[in-house]
């Protein structure tokens, strides 16, 4: 097992390292818009409607270029955001419905083409089953610098846009009401989501990447009520899962970092489920047990007469 220090000092290990810490920070605090607008499916339905634009990508070009994966992945999310959009409008689908069909057929058209792919004798060479899980260690320096780029792109407009994003979140109606743009909100809203799926596709994969857009935001609603301190802590989360995630599989033998991204984002939630202080279970077991003793108390100070009655 090669040590931490000497981990720590292999500029490789630091590309991935800081390539997944960024990309966890801007998936989380993306996520937090999508998880208090009750879209938490949405990033899995974008992710898994990545995979059949990737497939396209490869089939055009023919060629293993990351940049055309993304592309691909991309305009496939656009499209599916567009269908699930038309779904929920012109039908009587209800949104978790839409959701759940543009997903599946999008993912299983996706395992279509790679399966088609695969059996041309082309499929391994390319490396595009390692799309479905991620390929951290396959980051170079000019992928962490796109990451970075589009890292500072998302959390910029969240930034700028936080208090349109806030009312769109807790009150559509009222927002436009005075006015917002609310379509058009609601639509870069989706775009960032998708922009941070096809970031994150080649670290944590096609599959996993939904875990990693919802479970920090979560996470973060365990600890506070107000959406500004969410949103610093859902980024903070993701951050320490990308840390932890590349950590342990560094350390340990072949074993895969964007599911270890997942798992360490699943302890955190653990975590703030049992100690956050007002939602957490020790808090909430610690409030019955003090209503349990006050109502005792209560009914033992009262006479016998007035217990009888």
């Amino acid at each position: 097992m090669t040590s931490l220090a000497t981990l720590l000092t292999d500029p490789n290990m630091q590309w991935i390292l800081l390539g997944c810490i960024l990309l966890g920070l801007s998936s989380g605090v993306i996520g937090s818009f999508m998880y208090l607008r009750k879209q938490s499916l949405m990033g899995d339905a974008l992710a898994h409607a990545a995979l059949p634009g990737v497939c396209v990508a490869f089939m055009i070009t023919g060629t293993k270029s990351v940049f055309g994966f993304m592309i691909g992945a991309a305009i496939a999310g656009i499209v599916a955001t567009f269908a699930i959009s038309a779904l929920t409008r012109y039908s009587r689908i209800k949104s978790d419905s839409a959701i759940a069909a543009v997903l599946s057929v999008f993912f299983g058209f996706g395992i279509m083409l790679l399966t088609e792919i695969q059996h041309s004798g082309a499929g391994n060479q390319s490396g595009l089953d390692k799309f479905l899980f991620g390929q951290a260690a396959a980051m170079v320096l000019s992928d962490v610098y796109t990451m970075a780029v589009i890292s500072v792109v998302l959390i910029g407009i969240c930034i700028l846009f936080f208090k349109e994003f806030k009312l769109l979140s807790f009150d559509p109606g009222f927002a436009r009401g005075l006015g917002y743009p609310a379509g058009l909100l609601d639509k870069l809203l989706m775009l960032l989501i998708v922009i941070a799926v096809v970031a994150g596709i080649q670290a944590v994969g096609v599959i996993m990447m939904a875990a990693l857009l919802i479970t920090p935001a979560v996470s973060a609603r365990y600890w506070t009520e107000k959406l500004g301190v969410m949103v610093c802590l859902s980024g903070l989360f993701g951050a320490i899962a990308g840390l932890g995630g590349t950590l342990i599989s560094s350390l340990g033998q072949n074993l895969p970092t964007g599911p270890l991204c997942v798992l360490c984002a699943t302890v955190v939630f653990g975590m703030s489920l049992i100690f956050a202080p007002q939602r957490g279970m020790i808090s909430k077991a610690i409030v019955r047990l003090n209503a349990r003793k006050n109502l005792e108390q209560t009914v033992g100070t009262q006479p016998r007469e007035e217990r009888a009655l």
